[in-house]
């Protein structure tokens, strides 16, 4: 195979992987596909759950097209027993001779054995093709692998002024219907869609995933300190149907926690500093959890302090051409800056027109 042949499957199988997303955890979406002379002959990726694995369902579409053929793989494959057996043993078993991957497993249970068992057994393995693309793709799997927390994307839909509701609380709607489509679309992609206790008072919102024809819901995650959640709105409706979590202060009102309880919600009590809770506390208790992917909406306070401890990965801006002014509700809350060098700063990765209103996506790193 060429380069350009291995990077056109190469990218194919991060492709698939990609469709596992917000579905698998705690494991990695990953994508496989097995290539004999330059012909696909199996495909896989990461089934719901976690499992079946990408390569095992891939080997499985190829048959005995796959002894001699290559498998490019989005990510090292698993070389221990979980509750699946290691992937490297299937595609040894297979007769695969060439195996592609773009990065190491951060795993420890698998980082590099599974590239060593394959090459122990005479297979070719060619690493680093594609590895920025494939590290973005991976990114929540390896932040809960190495910092027990998530990967953090953090959308704000504003007015061109930075506002999300005027003065009186009026919201609806800043932006138009192709920007909260898309809105719908990176839901779908993250393991959970997390707002403050403001926005869940303000707008009773449900955080689900509509229109987009998927049969799969993300956890609905409400982070409150102390609990003070419509006890009749739409999350406390639908707890015991859809995933809902509260993050809540270990100090919250017995009472209420029983009520949530009892409503289906699941609830994760969590340090309290400078009298919030304590936003690492909370993405690790997600982490332990399993969560891997967490889309963030708001609120103002929840959007500051995440951003104040360095916590948000991948910043999603929807700006519609509408001006609002001063006296409308800002769309970030105080951050306690005294100099522009103490601000946060992310890269700009991508920017495009979307229905009337303009959609950039930041990561971290300096412009």
């Amino acid at each position: 195979m060429t380069k350009a042949e291995d990077r056109r499957f190469l990218s194919l199988a991060l492709s698939l992987g990609r469709r596992g997303q917000g579905r698998t955890w705690p494991n990695p979406a990953v994508g496989c596909v097995i290539v004999k002379h330059g012909r696909i002959v199996g495909r896989g990726w990461t089934a719901p759950g976690g499992r079946p694995h990408a390569e095992p369902q891939a080997l499985a579409q190829a048959g005995d097209l796959a002894r001699g053929a290559t498998a490019y793989v989005s990510l090292e494959p698993c070389a221990h027993h979980g509750q699946t057996p290691p992937c490297t043993d299937a595609l040894i078993a297979a007769g695969i001779a060439r195996v592609v991957a773009p990065l190491e497993d951060m795993d420890p249970r698998v980082s590099g054995e599974g590239f060593a068992r394959l090459r122990a057994a005479g297979i070719t393995v060619t690493t680093g093709l594609m590895s920025d693309e494939a590290g973005h793709d991976h990114a929540g799997f390896f932040l809960r692998t190495e910092l027990g927390r998530p990967f953090v994307t953090l959308k704000l839909a504003s007015s061109f002024d930075g506002r999300i509701a005027t003065a009186t609380g009026d919201s609806q709607w800043i932006t138009g219907r192709g920007a909260r489509r898309l809105v719908h679309a990176m839901r779908s992609r993250h393991d959970a869609v997390m707002v403050g206790a403001g926005t869940a008072r303000a707008d009773d919102p449900s955080l689900t995933v509509r229109d987009m024809g998927i049969d799969h819901q993300p956890v609905r995650v409400v982070v409150s300190r102390r609990l003070d959640l419509p006890l009749m709105g739409h999350l406390a409706r639908t707890a015991k149907d859809l995933p809902v979590w509260l993050c809540h202060g270990t100090d919250a009102d017995p009472t209420l926690r029983k009520t949530w309880e009892g409503l289906g919600a699941r609830l994760t009590p969590c340090d309290v500093t400078g009298g919030q809770l304590d936003p690492l506390a909370v993405l690790k208790g997600l982490g332990a959890a399993g969560l891997t992917r967490v889309f963030c909406e708001g609120g103002g306070a929840l959007a500051a302090s995440l951003l104040q401890a360095d916590l948000v990965d991948e910043l999603v801006g929807m700006t519609a051409g509408v001006a609002i002014g001063a006296e409308g509700l800002p769309s970030l809350g105080a951050l306690g800056l005294a100099r522009l060098t103490e601000a946060p700063r992310f890269r700009l990765r991508d920017s495009r027109v979307v229905g009337g209103d303009v959609v950039h996506i930041w990561e971290r790193g300096e412009a």
